[in-house]
Parts: structure tokens; C-alpha cells; sequence
């Protein structure tokens, strides 16, 4: 090898060096990443897999320790006694009652007052659309006194359109803020084209920029729907007729004065996850965007 061949050799490699060590940092980086994030998984869903595990097991009158995450023998008594006992079919259409109502409520009020702030110019437009957003940074429990007492005045206790009346009314800041976004993004030039064509506001709305927000439009909706399926804290409050509760407050009732069949709350808690999974998974492809849909201008 001649000393001008090994020169350039040497020369190769350390042009070679400074690509090589940012490459085997981007390696070291992204194995941490994902290694966070099966972390992250695993946290997740280990509750998830001890609760369904827990369900499946025969005489779970305690828990096991240290917790299983495959069952110890199968057995599926403890859903059939948790769907038959405690009026659980009962308080599965309650959820469902006031859930879907609920997330209708939301998504058609949170629309149209969204398409009035996204499209309009009116005389302080700016101010109440922050007195609006305001709302958003008061903490449910504190106003939870003046809500009761409004609810008692409006003679909206023990009553499930008196749950769906207030859930609307604390989701409406939210899924408006998110579809205001989301409409100011549709061009004014397909808007001017349907005011030439003739078309009104409602037109306009329904053809242009109801079927253009799908996205965000069923990211408020999973938002809304899940918000109340999920609901503890108002419903205890206002209901105490046990033919009115929700599925939070009787998977609550299965827990007795004198110890907890955690057979039977495990196996409801999981019947009563199975619809939010769904609804999840069903808006999940327009979850993302609908929730990114403000960010870039």
C-alpha cells in the first residue's frame, strides 16, 4: 500500500467518524423513547388486565396479593350475578340514556355556537367567547353548591334529563373551543362560491362545514360521550333514587357494610368499560385530527 492509499484511507474515515457517532446517539435515543413508551403501555393496561383477571376468577371474596394477571381457574358467575343482581341492566340503559343524549345535546349546540364565532363578526364576540372559555378554568367541585341548588330549584333531582341538562351545559365550552377551530380553517372562498350559488347560513352549514369538520365534530362527540359514561361526583349528588343511578354509582352499590365482593365489582367494571372501548375505537381514526385540527393555521 503505497503512503498516498493510506492517506486516503485515513481521510475516508474520519469523514466516516462524525456520521457514525450522531447515528449510534439517534439509536441509543429512540430505544429509550420506545422503551418509554412500552413502559408507558404496560402501566396502562396492567389495572386493566388484573380487573378482567380478577373477573374470571371463582371465590374472589379478597384480593389476591400479589395480583394475577391471567385468572386462576375461569369461571363467568361473577357476570352473570353482577348483570342479574343490583338492577345492573337497569343502570346500564341510565348510562347509555344519558350519555347518548348528552353527547347529541353537545355536539349540535357546540356546532352551530362554534360556526357563529368561527364565520360571524357581532359586537363583542371577543369577550364572550373568553367568558365562555373561562369556564373551562374553574374546577368542577367548586361550583358543585350553586349547581345543587340550581338543580333543586329547577326540580331537576333524581331526574336523568336533569344529568343530561348539566353535563351539556359543562361540555359546551370545551367541544365549542375545539370546533371553532376547526371551522376557521375552512376556506372563505368555498364560502363566498355558496353565497353566490344562493345558499343561506343553514345551507352553508350543513353542506360545507358540517361534512368538512367529520373529524372534529366525532372527536366531540367521543370527548362528550365519554365525560358522562365516566361522571361520579354529580351524579351522587343530585341522585338518590337508586332506580336513577348511572353505572358509576352501582358499581359503587356493590360494595357492601360488611366487605366487598370484588368478583362482582371487577366483573361490572369491566361490562361497563366495554362501550367506552368501542365508542374509543370507533372515533379513533378521527381522534387525532379532529384534536390537531386548530394547531396549524
Amino acid at each position: 500500500m503505497t503512503r498516498t492509499e493510506l492517506m486516503t484511507r485515513r481521510a475516508d474515515a474520519s469523514q466516516l467518524q462524525p456520521r457514525d457517532a450522531p447515528a449510534r446517539r439517534l439509536n441509543v435515543w429512540a430505544i429509550l423513547r420506545l422503551a418509554a413508551v412500552v413502559g408507558g403501555a404496560l402501566m396502562m393496561i396492567a389495572p386493566f388486565l388484573i380487573m378482567v383477571s380478577t373477573s374470571l376468577e371463582p371465590n374472589t371474596a379478597t384480593l389476591p396479593n400479589p395480583p394475577h394477571f391471567l385468572p386462576q381457574g375461569v369461571t363467568t358467575s361473577n357476570y352473570e350475578e353482577a348483570w342479574n343482581g343490583n338492577d345492573f341492566a337497569g343502570y346500564f340503559f341510565n348510562s347509555t340514556y344519558v350519555s347518548v343524549l348528552t353527547t347529541v345535546a353537545v355536539v349540535v349546540i357546540s356546532s352551530l355556537t362554534a360556526f357563529a364565532f368561527a364565520r360571524f363578526d357581532f359586537p363583542g364576540k371577543n369577550f364572550v367567547f373568553a367568558v365562555l372559555l373561562a369556564g373551562l378554568m374553574i374546577p368542577g367541585i367548586v361550583v358543585i353548591v350553586p349547581q345543587f341548588v340550581l338543580a333543586k330549584s329547577l326540580g331537576m333531582l333524581d331526574s336523568l334529563d336533569g344529568l343530561v341538562f348539566f353535563y351539556t351545559a359543562g361540555q359546551i365550552a370545551f367541544t365549542t373551543f375545539l370546533l371553532r377551530a376547526f371551522f376557521e380553517r375552512v376556506p372563505r372562498e368555498l364560502d363566498e362560491a355558496m353565497t353566490v350559488d344562493g345558499a343561506g347560513i343553514m345551507r352553508k352549514f350543513l353542506v360545507l362545514y358540517v361534512p368538512l369538520a367529520r373529524p372534529a365534530l366525532a372527536t366531540a362527540a367521543v370527548f362528550s360521550f365519554l365525560g358522562s359514561w365516566d361522571e361520579y361526583v354529580w351524579a351522587l349528588t343530585v341522585i338518590s333514587d337508586a332506580s336513577k343511578r348511572t353505572l358509576p354509582l352501582g358499581i359503587a352499590a356493590f360494595q357492601g357494610e360488611h366487605g366487598t365482593a370484588w368478583g362482582l365489582v371487577f366483573a361490572a367494571s369491566t361490562m361497563a368499560v366495554l362501550p367506552v372501548i368501542a365508542v374509543y375505537v370507533a372515533g379513533q381514526k378521527h381522534l387525532i385530527s379532529g384534536i390537531t385540527a386548530g394547531a396549524v393555521k
